[in-house]
């Protein structure tokens, strides 16, 4: 770069207008004069504005917009089917349609199955039983076959067992 042509310039580039400097100190003074007149600028911040100012405009600013939501059950709906479904819940149980059971009503087959699978003992069947009831008469009419009382002694006794007895 050439730096000779500096300290030869005798053109800066800047003008003023034409007779700019001549009332520059009356307008200057005229401008002095208006301010000293108007003291208040006519703006005014209620007291304590500052003090808050950030915590509003921060409020204001991260306050998300909220999306209004269509409830898939009203509420009213709700309850109007709820108190339906209990109606008929509490109909069905009361013992309006429930059958008196009886043992007459009991099938053989069924108080055997009941004995076999939930494993109830001679103990509890024997307290079931009147010695009234039970007589020597109703065992006597009944006649075992050989073979029969052959095969119960081989499935549910031991030699040891009948040896012991």
């Amino acid at each position: 770069m050439k730096t000779n042509k500096i300290h030869n310039v005798t053109n800066s580039g800047l003008k003023a207008p034409k007779d700019y400097f001549d009332n520059l100190e009356d307008r200057l003074m005229a401008e002095i004069k208006l301010n000293e007149t108007v003291s208040d600028s006519g703006f005014k911040a209620p007291d304590g504005y500052f003090d808050t100012l950030e915590s509003s405009i921060l409020s204001k600013v991260s306050e998300k917009e909220t999306t209004k939501v269509i409830p898939l059950f009203n509420k009213k709906n709700l309850l109007y089917f709820s108190s339906i479904a209990a109606a008929v819940l509490l109909l069905f149980n009361l013992s309006i349609f429930e059958k008196e059971t009886s043992w007459d009503s009991l099938d053989t087959e069924t108080v055997e199955n009941y004995i076999l699978d939930e494993n109830v003992g001679s103990y509890e069947i024997a307290s079931l039983l009147l010695v009234d009831d039970i007589s020597e008469d109703d065992f006597d009419s009944l006649e075992f076959a050989d073979e029969a009382m052959e095969d119960y002694f081989l499935e549910n006794t031991s030699v040891e067992d009948l040896i012991i007895k």
